[in-house]
């Protein structure tokens, strides 16, 4: 019985992070900002999970924990030093094309072009992603009228508000329709009324049989879209399971600061 039950979680593993490591060199300015003498900074060390298939798998922790670095590796941003992570059985390390062909990576951090319009960087991802003409422009429709950007589409991004212009980055980094969607604090720096239209564009894509992958340090929200969670402190895996199996009857709140002063003392 044991096997069977196994091999039908194989079955549905879309991401299998095994033992990944990720070290840094800091430079006199950042050791001056940590207050640190220590040259190298492991930003992740051996961490091991998976993510199902159509289910919203958060990974929460502390600024500085590691999620960043984390789904860097996955979407093959950068290279992990050791250990290796699959995404829909492709390797990060050894097949990052094949992966980023099935993903979609989204993040703060990405700064489109303040000279483009939204309806030239739609065009200009899809083309880079080798997306069929005619799915693109049924696809640039959808995805125009469901964030309200088709009213935008000529205006430079420059020009857009900042919540317009996230949502922007939302839709080209999903252009070609992936099966894996990788966000990393999706809803940071967004005003409350954009955060809700992306919280409910990721429920729609679980809804579509998409497995969706976020990094966040608001509760509420895991509490609120993820199936199950990885509670990472100073990268490492701290706790993972379903929402009911980590937080243990407890808030989720309540447990991860359990979980946080029992490795790390007084929590502040």
């Amino acid at each position: 019985m044991s096997d069977i039950i196994q091999e039908n979680e194989f079955d549905r593993e879309i991401v299998r992070a095994e033992n990944l490591k990720k070290t840094f060199s800091l430079s006199r300015k950042q050791q001056k900002i940590d207050r640190t003498s220590i040259k190298r900074k492991v930003a992740v060390d051996g961490l091991s999970f998976s993510a199902y298939r159509g289910e919203i798998y958060g990974l929460l922790g502390p600024n500085g924990a590691g999620k960043t670095t984390t789904l860097r590796m996955l979407s093959t941003l950068i290279s992990p030093d050791e250990g290796d992570a699959f995404v829909m059985g492709h390797s990060v390390k050894h097949e990052a094309a094949k992966v980023r062909d099935c993903i979609g990576f989204m993040t703060g951090d990405l700064k489109l072009e303040g000279f483009f319009t939204p309806d030239y960087l739609f065009d200009f991802f899809g083309a880079m992603h080798g997306v069929d003409k005619k799915f693109l422009a049924e696809r640039k429709k959808q995805l125009f009228s469901k964030f309200g950007i088709d009213r935008f589409a000529l205006v430079r991004v420059a020009d857009l508000s900042t919540g317009m212009a996230q949502k922007v980055s939302l839709v080209v980094s999903i252009v070609h329709d992936p099966d894996v969607v990788i966000f990393d604090e999706p809803t940071n720096g967004l005003d409350v009324l954009t955060a809700k239209v992306v919280t409910d564009f990721l429920s729609d894509l679980k809804d579509m049989g998409k497995s969706v992958l976020l990094s966040t340090h608001i509760f509420s929200l895991v509490e609120k879209l993820c199936d199950r969670v990885g509670i990472i402190i100073d990268g490492k895996m701290s706790a993972e399971g379903s929402l009911q199996s980590v937080c243990e009857g407890k808030t989720l709140e309540e447990r991860f600061f359990e979980i946080y002063q029992s490795q790390k003392g007084d929590i502040l």
